[in-house]
């Protein structure tokens, strides 16, 4: 067993589980302020868990090579040989074969014990990512090393895929940990910010601050890299609350609902004239706030509710006429878009067409623009809910919501 060591001896799972969420807590929150309030949470807290994620080993069978050659065996404990001593070595000619398996994942799990295990390790000597078995012996017979073989890698297997069930717990929570660190950290931080801010003198800059952010040593063979964010110190902005974005959406979504319940009130509408009827409710709820044709940034929108002279609700109106007109509507809200515009809305109008068809072609459009980032819940088959990147700044997440409503028929110019 020269040159040759128990796999899944050293460590016990329960403490790497514990450690590993440790380091990823501990390193989140040693990551620099200004760094961690400008980069979006959920791309953050998904480096984190690539990062972390624990990649329990796979055996590639198709790929094991074997080789052999000469080697002196020690016979002292064979009851069959006659030596003189048996406290010291007694060598004789004879072989080793040598059987080499590549693996994927971390090689240092080998060395992971599982939660359940037998007294019988096994052993095999690890080279990068090869796994190397020996087995040695004198007039060694085909049938009886392939035989040992196949057991000892099928212990080995037994024991990665117990690892595997553990890891995989542990991995599908690291996302959920790590965002509840990061925004932990951010609120601590927020507060400081204001506490400082609102003592009434000039802030101090420190000189020792970081303006990037270097990536760590990792023991993977790929390591994860960090997403991009702003070096300039965080300033926080004036934001609505999802409470009252979902409001707003509610407030549209009622008002769609009587367009469909009343058609012959609105049937020969045209999209200013249904716009007009969203904004008569969005007003009623929000002091006369909301306008229509307003100009923002660097063009006009049909919808837009600002609050103590800031813009918090941008949406646009259009009949449906295609993918390629979806699309455009987006990149407009894109362009309307300032900093402070994260939460933003299309309506769209469905009139002589298969609202079915209309409803199973808005995902695959969304999620084809370059700007889409991920879905969320949607609460509704006609409601579509989506995270988008800032058109100049891609680390700016901006809240996308697509509401979809079948009107009456009319013949109004289609947009």
């Amino acid at each position: 067993m020269r040159d040759r060591k128990y796999l899944f001896s050293e460590y016990d799972w329960f403490s790497i589980e514990q450690n590993q969420v440790q380091k990823m807590e501990k390193e989140i929150n040693a990551t620099e302020g200004n760094y961690l309030l400008n980069t979006a949470v959920d791309d953050l807290a998904r480096y984190f868990e690539d990062k972390f994620t624990i990649e329990v080993p796979a055996l590639l069978r198709e790929e094991i090579v074997v080789s052999q050659h000469e080697t002196q065996v020690d016979v002292r404990n064979d009851p069959y040989r006659f030596i003189d001593d048996r406290s010291r070595p007694a060598y004789v000619q004879g072989t080793t074969v040598e059987v080499e398996i590549p693996f994927t994942g971390e090689a240092h799990v080998f060395k992971i014990q599982p939660v359940t295990f037998g007294l019988n390790l096994p052993y095999a000597e690890i080279r990068a990512n090869v796994l190397i078995l020996q087995i040695e012996g004198i007039n060694l017979q085909a049938e009886v090393v392939r035989s040992e073989i196949d057991k000892m890698i099928s212990k080995i297997d037994s024991y990665l895929d117990s690892l595997r069930g553990s890891a995989d717990g542990l991995n599908r929570q690291l996302f959920g940990l790590a965002r509840t660190a990061i925004e932990s950290r951010r609120q601590k931080l927020l507060a400081d910010s204001n506490l400082v801010g609102s003592l009434g003198f000039k802030i101090k800059g420190r000189p020792d601050s970081k303006k990037t952010f270097v990536v760590p040593e990792v023991r993977r063979k790929l390591s994860p890299t960090p997403p991009p964010a702003s070096s300039a110190p965080f300033k926080p902005e004036p934001t609505l609350g999802n409470d009252d974005y979902e409001h707003i959406l509610n407030v549209l979504e009622n008002m769609a609902h009587v367009m469909e319940r009343s058609p012959s009130a609105f049937k020969s509408m045209g999209e200013e004239s249904l716009r007009s009827h969203f904004l008569v409710q969005l007003n009623g709820h929000y002091e006369g706030r909301a306008t229509g044709e307003t100009f923002n940034y660097e063009g006009k929108t049909d919808i837009l509710v600002r609050s103590n002279g800031r813009n918090v609700f941008i949406a646009e109106c259009k009949f449906w006429s295609g993918p390629k007109v979806l699309i455009e509507t987006i990149n407009q809200l894109l362009g309307y878009s300032s900093w402070r515009d994260t939460k933003v809305a299309v309506i769209v109008f469905n009139r002589n067409r298969d609202f079915s068809k209309v409803l199973a072609s808005i995902p695959e459009t969304v999620r084809s623009h370059p700007n889409y980032k991920r879905e969320l819940p949607s609460g509704g088959e006609t409601k579509f809910r989506y995270i988008f990147a800032h058109r100049d700044d891609v680390n700016r997440e901006m809240f996308l919501a697509v509401l979809a409503f079948d009107i009456p028929s009319g013949d109004p110019e289609t947009l």
